[in-house]
């Protein structure tokens, strides 16, 4: 029915406790822009459902008479209803094996899938999203876990006082607790075998400013890549601050040719021309921060041989966490062998063996691979969130989605975003169809 959207419970994680929409912005689509909101029940939610009852929303399971349907995470087959149309962060347009018999489903069942990820304005920036806060979350995990990995070394340190970000209940508590530590290594200073703290920062987008934000609480002075080793050969370095460096392509990827320089669009629109060097910094690091875009046609910035290296050499390497908030399963740090969850957050990987171990101690770096960080600040992450998406829910309530693609009305920023409509691939993402198609033939 048009003008009338659902709200969907969260099944793809227990631990998932986000919402699209806040009871809040939903009493102003009801109030003010005269919409009905349908709400199915979910006891995690970070709002209750009677606050949503509260706001004028039904809460009900069945969501079959609404326009169209909003959620956060992938949505399992069986909890979709064909000829529905859903808003969802799909995880597809990579070609992700993990999400394409999700996607063969939609096509099979007449579903119209609208993609987040994908909104957004003429200059190509998102207008709907959680980066902020998976930035965030990710830096205070990536901090906890250091805490933790460094006490089973023996070391103590101001960073043992940071806890994991779901035992803070607000973000503002969070920065305050970063706040204390930064005081703490100004007036204490850090040991002897953790001076000079350098993290290093990849990614120059919400996510890594979102965990830069925190990071610069600490008493922080800025290197350039390229003076890193340098930095390292003077030895003028401080206990009483800790070293950021932050990464752009040119200082991650060089091009094959000897004699050619690095050009940021060759680069994008062919990365087979170019490599990684990301394994000469990583001598230098303690932590790092990975915060980057990245598809499978680009080169990794760090592998399992560069790791192996790293862990073959003398001396202890200095690198201890890698807090992996792009969580591309054997992607672009391929030590990410597995997602996890805030439940088991954190695994060892160790270069020598292959071995993975869950927590913080082994014989390699901690990796930090949570793939629903900003869940972690479910409250004010919803928020955002739905403050950024709340101006584009009544297009899509108004929308005829039973009109084919090139007669459906929507804003452009939202007409990009469709992914699938009516079940086929829209011409944008007609790329998907052979990956879909495996689907069907297990891949032969």
């Amino acid at each position: 029915m048009v003008n009338r959207i659902g709200i969907r419970k969260e099944t793809k994680d227990k631990t998932q406790r986000r919402v699209p929409l806040s009871p809040g912005q939903v009493q102003e689509l009801i109030g003010r822009q005269g919409l009905r909101v349908c709400v199915q029940p979910m006891p995690n939610r970070v709002f209750p459902d009677a606050e949503y009852v509260s706001a004028g929303a039904e809460v009900r399971e069945d969501l079959s008479d609404c326009n169209i349907v909003f959620g956060v995470k992938e949505i399992q087959p069986a909890f979709m209803l064909d000829g529905m149309a859903y808003a969802f962060f799909s995880h597809t347009i990579k070609a992700q094996p993990y999400n394409m018999p999700m996607l063969r489903h939609i096509l099979d069942h007449g579903i119209t899938l609208v993609d987040y990820e994908l909104i957004k304005d003429d200059e190509g920036r998102r207008l709907v999203f959680f980066g902020n806060y998976a930035g965030y979350a990710g830096m205070i995990d990536s901090m906890w876990a250091l805490g933790r990995r460094l006490e089973i070394e023996g070391l103590t340190t101001p960073f043992s006082r940071i806890r994991y970000a779901t035992q803070y209940r607000l973000l503002a508590d969070a920065e305050h607790e970063f706040r204390e530590v930064g005081a703490r290594i100004s007036s204490e200073g850090l040991p002897p075998a953790l001076t000079p703290f350098v993290c290093g920062f990849t990614g120059y987008g919400n996510v890594s400013k979102g965990a830069q934000q925190l990071y610069d609480l600490l008493p922080v002075e800025v290197i350039a890549p390229a003076g890193l080793a340098d930095f390292f050969q003077r030895g003028e370095f401080s206990n009483r601050v800790v070293y950021k460096v932050e990464f752009r392509e040119e200082d991650m990827f060089a091009a094959l040719r000897p004699d050619a320089g690095f050009d940021l669009q060759e680069f994008y629109d062919h990365p087979e021309r170019y490599r990684a060097r990301f394994d000469e910094y990583l001598p230098f690091l303690t932590m790092m921060i990975n915060g980057i875009y990245w598809e499978p046609r680009y080169p990794r910035l760090i592998t399992i041989e560069d790791a192996r290296a790293l862990w073959s050499r003398p001396e202890r390497p200095r690198l201890r966490v890698i807090g992996d908030i792009t969580c591309d399963i054997d992607g672009s740090i391929q030590m990410t062998v597995k997602e996890t969850n805030a439940e088991a957050p954190v695994f060892i990987y160790e270069p020598l063996g292959g071995t993975v171990i869950d927590g913080v101690e082994g014989d390699g770096p901690v990796i930090l691979a949570v793939d629903k960080l900003p869940t972690e600040l479910p409250l004010e992450a919803s928020m955002a969130f739905g403050a950024s998406l709340l101006p584009l829910v009544s297009a899509l309530a108004a929308a005829d989605f039973r009109a084919s693609y090139e007669e459906l009305m929507l804003p452009p920023e939202l007409k990009r975003a469709v992914i699938a409509h009516a079940g086929r691939l829209t011409p944008d993402f007609a790329y998907l169809q052979s990956a879909v198609e495996d689907v069907n033939t297990g891949g032969e």
